[in-house]
């Protein structure tokens, strides 16, 4: 059940009517049960392994706070982390094994029958095992205590608006939330539904447009030279930021409608001006659970320089590496904790690092080439993109034409494409500042709704029709 499909539409009207009529002290078994029938409607063994997930943390949280020795403790800490890790581990490495056996056999290095088997990866599983491993970790580490009551426990894990991308939640932030007694809130109404139009409209109308021209070009690089495939890059990183983010507003905004509130996921993220503040505003749920459960933990920047510069690369390369084990993930990772050793040693603590105008086209410029290993489907096609992207430059004119050639679009339709960016890129140097949808809720009726009704018509008219495209993330 897709957040962009009539389906979910139907399921969220539902939910949202009875939630209100449901007892205060029944809601948290209500909205777990809607949680498994969105959860269970994309596959029926999800929902049983999602239920044994819930089950072995919820046990071994409660063995960890009973232990009386550290290292009854890190043996509970263990039963409940490591069978995860080992599962994602699986699922992340099980289909890049084949293919590399696949293509052994093929070129005659062994002879057996070629498999054909592809192991699926349960949608959304990384996010609620990394969600059940930080909870795990807080227990242990005296940050949260573990909850008694499976029935709010289980909603922590599975609560359906974040279940299948995200935001990664904390137990000290969401458990007392599930146990609040709440009233229906015109306020939090609106600003969900306003906040949920916002993630539609970057989905729908930019980040699914886009793709179109991303798909075609990247999907068959060999085609394709110069300036389109630089074209096509930008089009990328606006693309995974709006398919993305899109998601998160929309799951944000559709807890809001229940009173939950999630954390922000992304803060304007290519305002940026170097690539350690880039991650301090991209995927922040994620970010912040590599930096408290995986640098930290390795030492984080207390230890001597060198060994602070490898928990960097660690970190990064263990970030690349939950994208997917595909070598161009891990490359993505590894070129991002470089960047970041670089700036380290630029801007030392020690020095006050003035922030330039120049840094912020620098660090898109940069983003983008990371973005290129990101996206590409292999090594090779990377290379390839890179090695030609300014392929007969040196003559303006017929570098702009052949780029129109390749994206096989009039100039109308490139410049219409970038106008919704626009309005994407005024938004998000506002909200540097200020909460748009509060702040523009406040304005005259006359100005908000036909804002409201031109954003609804762009996404109705606009957006791709046809089957509803899944988001970007859930493939991770």
């Amino acid at each position: 059940m897709l957040f962009n499909s009539i389906s979910f539409g139907i399921f969220l009207i539902i939910v949202f009517l009875l939630y209100y009529f449901v007892p205060h002290k029944y809601r948290w078994g209500f909205l777990l049960l809607a949680s498994y029938v969105f959860y269970m409607n994309l596959h029926l063994w999800y929902g049983i392994l999602l239920f044994l997930t819930t089950l072995l943390t919820y046990t071994l949280a409660l063995s960890l706070e009973k232990a009386q020795t550290a290292g009854q403790k890190k043996k509970a800490l263990l039963l409940g982390v490591l069978p995860l890790v080992l599962i994602l581990v699986f699922f992340k490495t099980a289909n890049p094994v084949i293919q590399h056996l696949n293509d052994m056999i093929s070129a005659g290095r062994l002879s057996i029958q070629p498999l054909t088997m592809t192991i699926l990866l349960p949608a959304g599983i990384s996010f609620y095992f990394f969600q059940s491993m930080g909870y795990l970790i807080d227990v242990y580490r005296g940050k949260t205590e573990a909850e008694k009551h499976f029935g709010y426990y289980a909603l922590f894990v599975s609560f359906f608006p974040q279940l299948l991308s995200g935001p990664i939640g904390r137990a000290d932030s969401l458990l007392p939330q599930y146990k609040k007694k709440r009233s229906f809130s015109y306020n939090n109404v609106t600003y969900g539904l306003k906040l949920m139009a916002w993630g539609y409209f970057k989905k729908l109308v930019i980040a699914d447009t886009f793709a179109i021209t991303v798909n075609k070009l990247f999907n068959n690089v060999h085609s394709y030279v110069g300036l389109a495939f630089i074209v096509a890059t930008v089009m990328f990183a606006i693309e995974i930021y709006c398919d993305f983010s899109g998601y998160s507003d929309i799951a944000i905004g559709c807890a809001r409608l229940f009173g939950i509130r999630l954390m922000t996921n992304f803060k304007s993220p290519y305002f940026s001006f170097s690539i350690k503040e880039f991650w301090s505003r991209w995927h922040i749920s994620l970010s912040t659970w590599f930096r408290d459960y995986v640098y930290i933990p390795l030492g984080g920047n207390r230890v001597a320089k060198w060994r602070h510069l490898l928990n960097l690369l660690l970190t990064f390369l263990v970030s690349g590496f939950w994208h997917g084990a595909s070598l161009t993930y891990v490359l993505w990772g590894g070129i991002h904790g470089l960047l970041q050793i670089v700036e380290t040693l630029l801007y030392p603590k020690s020095k006050t690092h003035k922030k330039h105008f120049w840094q912020l086209p620098l660090t898109f410029i940069l983003l983008c080439f990371t973005w290129i290993f990101f996206r590409a489907n292999s090594i090779d096609d990377a290379l390839w993109i890179i090695s030609r992207l300014f392929w007969d430059a040196s003559r303006p004119i017929n570098y702009l034409k052949t780029a129109v050639i390749c994206l096989d679009m009039s100039y109308v339709q490139l410049v219409a494409m970038w106008l919704p960016v626009l309005l994407l890129g005024i938004y998000d140097y506002l909200s540097l500042k200020y909460d748009v949808i509060r702040e523009f809720s406040k304005l005259k009726f006359f100005i908000r709704w036909p804002v409201y009704v031109l954003l609804l018509v762009a996404i109705a008219l606009f957006s791709p029709k046809g089957i509803a495209t899944e988001f970007i993330y859930f493939q991770f």
